[in-house]
């Protein structure tokens, strides 16, 4: 499932370039994550890098979009081919 990032976010600036998929934007109050272009690192990395590199453990799995590895595959696949 993609992730979210929660209010506990600080705005420290180390999600957003980490990821590899341009998913993450500052939003009105801290960052956020565009659900479809999220795919939690699928096809780049073993873990999502943004909750590697968050200081303060905001970004948990967003219950609202609910995905299983093969569909963040997909999606990494998608993704990755509209860049091509």
């Amino acid at each position: 499932m993609a992730l979210k990032i929660t209010e506990e976010c600080i705005n420290c600036d180390v999600c957003e370039p980490a990821c590899p998929n341009e998913a993450i934007s500052q939003g009105i109050d801290y960052y956020v994550i565009d659900p479809m272009k999220c795919t939690e690192c699928v096809g780049h990395f073993d873990t999502p890098q943004c909750v590697e590199v968050c200081p303060v453990e905001c970004i948990p799995s967003d219950p609202d979009h609910p995905e299983t590895h093969e569909q963040l595959m997909k999606k990494f696949l998608r993704l990755t081919t509209e860049h091509a």
